[in-house]
């Protein structure tokens, strides 16, 4: 379940992506000389015509009958949307380990800045944009092709089945994927595996295993079919988050990172809190989970027409799939409850630019990192 479409946000808009705050607009003539701004401002006025916007299109509500429909098919509006889009619509997501340098061991940062530096010189900004019914721009977690993609003709046998063996049962301590590791990363929402891929790039360590799982059976499918799927050091399944009947396949305790991007926000907001409890559940003492997703008042949430809003904050797109916009006390409420210590939590407020158009976009994302503390008494 590849949370919301806003990846393109940092690449296929922005080109490379710097880190977060350090490009400033200072001078509002020179606005269309560089494709994003950091740490935009906003004016009392912007932010007044931003709320009123956003009660705007949340007067007229989906119909109950829908609401169902939505949340029953919700694994049905994904599949299509991965059906149709298949790996070309996602762009892999190399900044990530910018902002979450604990998603590259410190011995790989060589082979990281090179990587990185070819990417800057082969990248090409905005291949193309996606729209939906109500003309809102999909830019979420990745965007555009992905060299990294190819498909293998024949996937590899016995994936699904493994799957299937580990979907009812407990996992045991010493018999489970990557039970030989010393450092686990999970990512929950991999969509076609433009986080997974880049970190099994990046990461070259042995002693590294990721995991990564999917609400669409199709992207999963994706992933395992990829030139780059190595079961040795991956294992991608299909996992509904909110599913409280239906286990990882890790033990308690056994985590070191788990990745949730732009995934979220594209659950029923009364199902995240037991969606986070349960991961919170599988981190090592000290293990992190890191977030990046919606923010409130985003360029997103105030393109929605009336007729879309579900409930306060969250909106269903023209392909059915579903988006909710946080605020930052909801985050961490969410994780603090899980029992998680706050590392960041911080807006990233963008001003992006098309230049060939003149058109400003200001976009709202919330990134977070919190720990689970050492002495939690779950470990004592």
């Amino acid at each position: 379940m590849d949370g919301s479409y806003t990846e393109g946000e940092y690449t296929a808009v922005c080109g490379k992506r710097q880190q977060f705050g350090s490009r400033f607009l200072s001078d509002p003539a020179r606005v269309f000389h560089h494709n994003a701004w950091d740490s935009v401002e906003w004016s009392e006025e912007q932010a007044a015509a931003a709320e009123r916007k956003v009660q705007e299109n949340s007067t007229q509500r989906v119909c109950q009958e829908k609401q169902v429909d939505y949340e029953i098919n919700a694994n049905k509006y994904w599949n299509d949307f991965y059906k149709i889009h298949e790996n070309g619509f996602f762009k892999d997501r190399h900044w990530l380990f910018t902002e979450f340098p604990e998603l590259a061991p410190s011995q790989n940062q060589n082979h990281l800045k090179a990587l990185l530096s070819e990417n800057r010189g082969s990248e090409v900004p905005a291949c193309r944009s996606s729209e939906d019914g109500s003309g809102l721009i999909r830019e979420a977690q990745h965007s555009c092709s992905s060299v990294s993609l190819g498909r293998k003709t024949q996937p590899p046998p016995v994936e699904e089945n493994v799957t299937q063996k580990l979907r009812h049962l407990e996992v045991c301590a010493d018999e489970f994927p990557g039970s030989s590791a010393t450092y686990r990363i999970l990512e929950v929402g991999c969509g076609v595996g433009n986080t997974v891929f880049p970190i099994l790039q990046t990461n070259n360590d042995p002693r590294l295993f990721v995991y990564c799982c999917d609400f669409s059976s199709t992207a999963v499918e994706l992933v395992q079919t990829n030139s780059a799927y190595d079961p040795s050091r991956c294992f991608a399944f299909v996992h509904d988050l909110c599913d409280e009947d239906k286990s990882y396949p890790v033990p308690g305790d056994s985590l070191d990172v788990i990745i949730l991007i732009f995934v979220l926000s594209a659950i029923i907001p009364d199902k995240m809190q037991e969606a986070i409890n349960r991961l919170s559940r599988l981190l090592k003492p000290g293990g992190m989970m890191l977030l990046r997703d919606y923010g409130r008042y985003d360029m997103a949430q105030l393109r929605f027409k009336k007729g879309q809003c579900l409930s306060e904050n969250f909106y269903v797109r023209g392909d059915g799939t579903r988006v909710y916009f946080f605020t930052q006390d909801e985050l961490d409420a969410l994780f603090t409850t899980a029992g998680l210590e706050k590392v960041q939590n911080l807006v990233d407020r963008r001003l992006q630019v098309n230049r060939g158009k003149q058109l400003t976009m200001y976009r709202v994302w919330i990134q977070c990192k919190y720990r689970l503390l050492i002495c939690d008494l779950r470990h004592t």
